[in-house]
């Protein structure tokens, strides 16, 4: 095991053994974040129900999102500063403080907080894996690296809704309720984390002599946390509601308070806005907010459509998922080997939101009746143009910025494409809820005159069932407002009778027809901007090679000046 490497630090260059190595300790943080995201989701109405807090339930998700996303840019500028190791480090002993903590929560209030403590530490785990491979490895052969990462989350989606759906479905576990494990779990794969990175990862750190932007993290956060809360709850507040037209101020506000210290702060800001007057930066960053919101808008529906359309249970969902995990890190492999050996990315991104566009597109004639195998091939050609798409973007934003901002561009490119994420979801689960109450209507409307069906009404009326019994009469009624309900709860679709059940299915289903085809229009979008993108020459220097030239040009440079 490499512990001090003897050459890297007056090379900048490592051998393939010792990235590996390093290469070791960023996967296993990478995969405490990703695999606590899945875990998470899969558990949390377990959670809820446990603490008696459903009605606040998106806090949970809404304060780890925040705290993490605002807490990006900051990890990557004070690591370009004073070196990643130990702000790696300290992202990973944040977020175990923060699962332990989550695990003793008594109340979803609670929870929520602690879930903010662990976002503090979710922020700097994938911007600074990402810049670290910058570092240690030329441009040339990054994306071939790169790889192991997607690998990492394609095997977290698959254990994620297996474990969470395990531990969750447990009464106790050593004593201790099931779903609290889901962040002990974090704990030691935390703490072997931590032993891994502090023997393996020894960079040469060089300082800086700057000012670090306070007042950018600060107006950063009062611009992005209305935001952020809006994208979240806008749904349920109402968008046009004085508590959303409140955060659409203060943060609009906020963001230009932002934008204007960032000017004066010139290089030493957080997200430099010199970075922008690059072309090619600005329009990676435009694609990687567009993919970002694509990419988990269109995620974030299809377990819906298996869990609510096809009434698989969460466990189910993620091994029916296994086609797009598996395509997108046979993407991503083909694509990295590919760079590496070519030097020519361009074409990646261009392959991957055209593929990206088509899926969703397809998705969109997708119905309740469709084979689940045609549904799941479309699944596995969205993962080829996902693993196409995701490295060459991240690959030539660090390719085009200089090496000393490493960090910050990076971590940019990961806070952008966070921001386009929850602008995606938030966005598309609207469109979703919108249209969902009238196609529902439509499909009990059309359902009503079949004999199976009014039987079935029928029969769930007189159920000893109050909730059953209840939605049924709602039916009868003709009241389609049970639409709504089924959306904040779609658990019951999976009790009802088949023939009652079948209108929900289908409403759902019609629903996400007209999002997934927003999506692909999006995506559409993100593949004329592709087509614009200049290709640079991939650099065959490492990261840290490459500053340690520019520091030398610049000491030749002041040193002939002092001769002169």
């Amino acid at each position: 095991m490499v512990t001090e490497p003897e050459v890297a630090p007056a090379t900048g260059e490592y051998s393939h053994r010792e990235i590996m190595t390093i290469l070791s300790g960023l996967m296993m943080g990478m995969f405490l974040a990703a695999l606590d995201q899945t875990i998470v989701s899969t558990s949390v109405r377990t959670i809820a129900d446990d603490l008696n807090g459903f009605s606040v339930l998106a806090w949970v998700t809404t304060a780890y999102l925040i705290t993490s996303t605002v807490s990006t840019p900051l990890y990557g500028k004070l690591s370009d500063l004073y070196g990643r190791k130990p702000f790696f480090m300290t992202a990973i002993s944040i977020f175990v403080v923060g699962s332990m903590l989550c695990g003793i929560a008594t109340s979803m209030y609670e929870l929520a907080a602690f879930r903010a403590v662990q976002g503090l530490g979710a922020g700097g785990l994938m911007s600074m894996a990402l810049a670290i491979i910058g570092d240690i490895v030329p441009p040339r052969e990054r994306a071939k690296y790169q790889g192991y990462f997607l690998a990492v989350f394609g095997t977290s989606s698959v254990l994620g809704p297996v474990i969470g759906g395990l531990l969750a479905g447990q009464s106790t576990i050593l004593g201790i309720t099931g779903w609290r494990w889901v962040f002990y779990i974090n704990v030691p794969l935390g703490m072997i984390a931590l032993v891994v990175v502090w023997r393996v990862l020894n960079l040469p750190v060089y300082r800086r002599e700057a000012r670090v932007d306070w007042w950018g993290a600060v107006l950063l956060s009062v611009g992005l946390v209305p935001l952020l809360i809006i994208a979240e709850q806008g749904r349920v507040w109402g968008w046009s509601s004085p508590r959303a037209l409140l955060c659409f101020g203060i943060g609009i506000v906020g963001v230009i308070a932002f934008v204007l210290a960032e000017i004066k702060m010139g290089d030493d800001a957080l997200i430099p806005m010199r970075f922008f007057r690059n072309p090619l930066f600005s329009l990676c960053i435009a694609v990687s907010v567009i993919a970002g919101a694509a990419m988990f808008g269109g995620i974030s529906l299809l377990p819906q459509y298996l869990q609510v359309v096809k009434g698989s249970s969460p466990t189910l969902a993620g091994y029916q998922t296994l086609p797009l995990v598996g395509a997108l890190m046979i993407a991503s492999i083909v694509s990295g080997r590919m760079i590496s050996k070519t030097g020519r990315y361009k074409i990646f991104p261009i392959v991957g939101t055209a593929l990206m566009a088509i899926a969703m597109f397809v998705f969109h004639y997708v119905h309740a009746d469709t084979p689940l195998w045609q549904t799941m091939v479309v699944m596995g050609v969205f993962g080829l143009g996902l693993g196409s798409m995701m490295q060459p973007l991240t690959l030539a934003i660090q390719n085009a910025m200089p090496p000393k901002d490493m960090g910050v561009s990076t971590s940019a490119a990961t806070f952008f494409r966070q921001i386009g994420a929850t602008v995606g979801v938030a966005v598309f689960l609207s469109m979703l809820f919108t249209q969902l109450t009238p196609k529902t209507g439509d499909a009990l409307v059309a359902a009503s005159s079949t004999p199976a069906f009014q039987q079935a009404v029928q029969t769930a009326a007189t159920s000893s069932d109050p909730l059953e019994a209840g939605f049924a009469q709602a039916i009868a009624s003709g009241d389609a407002s049970v639409a709504g309900s089924a959306l904040q709860d779609s658990s019951f679709i999976q009790k009802l009778e088949p023939a009652l059940a079948e209108p929900f299915r289908v409403g759902f289903s019609d629903a996400m027809d007209y999002v997934f085809l927003a999506v692909s229009i999006l995506m559409l979008i993100g593949f004329v901007l592709v087509l614009f993108l200049k290709e640079v020459p991939l650099r065959t220097m490492s990261g840290l090679a490459a500053a340690q030239q520019e520091r030398d040009e610049e000491r030749a440079k002041e040193s002939g000046t002092g001769l002169v």
